[in-house]
């Protein structure tokens, strides 16, 4: 399969679990800022998840840019990753209506660690099928970011019966650590193409 069609499915998605989360958020009833005040905290949790399935969307496309050729494995694994996505509207409408209590705040974290390994098994199943030489595998190198998020989402699932407000930091902390835009792989590519006008 074209990597193309590959990365149009999966824009595709993420564009429609968007749309789910934005149609989430109810018309208040009422004419001032006194009946919005009920739709804060749907808004925080959705401007959260925005972020995430942004930077999904962003990390996702400069991966798909160092692959060659699809095989079945990086097609599973890509819906792997999709699948976990598609529950953050869920989570997100769940954290929003009930105000981050601790038991929603814990399956958020949860979903977001669920699809932080989920992409960490399509990174890994590109490399395999690439190879360790592959321009992903030099791009990720030790990928430090990678290692360290499902630690802190396991600490904010952790910490969340004892402040679901310690668990929202640590959650928009990863966030934070992954919202400048990972220029690994543009370096690398950018490399690699010098390289071949240079022999050109």
């Amino acid at each position: 399969m074209n990597r193309t069609r590959l990365e149009a499915f999966s824009d595709g998605v993420l564009a429609i679990i968007i749309t789910i989360m934005v149609l989430e958020i109810k018309v208040p009833h009422g004419s001032d800022f006194t009946a919005m005040k009920p739709l804060v905290p749907v808004v925080i949790s959705y401007i959260l998840s925005f972020i995430y399935i942004g930077i999904y969307w962003n990390n996702h496309h400069h991966m798909m840019h160092t692959v060659k050729h699809v095989s079945g494995g990086i097609l599973w694994a890509n819906l792997h990753l999709l699948f976990w996505l598609s529950l953050v509207p869920f989570t997100t409408g769940w954290i929003g209506e009930n105000h981050f209590a601790p038991v929603p705040m814990s399956v958020y974290g949860f979903v977001l660690l669920m699809a932080a390994i989920a992409y960490f098994i399509l990174q890994t199943t590109i490399i395999r099928a690439q190879g360790e030489r592959s321009l992903l595998a030099r791009a990720v190198g030790n990928d430090i970011k990678g290692k360290m998020s499902p630690i802190l989402y396991l600490l904010g699932i952790g910490s969340n019966f004892i402040s679901q407000w310690i668990s929202g930091g640590l959650y928009v902390l990863v966030a934070l650590i992954w919202l400048i835009p990972d220029k690994r792989i543009e370096i690398i590519l950018r490399s690699e193409s010098e390289t071949k006008n240079s022999k050109k």
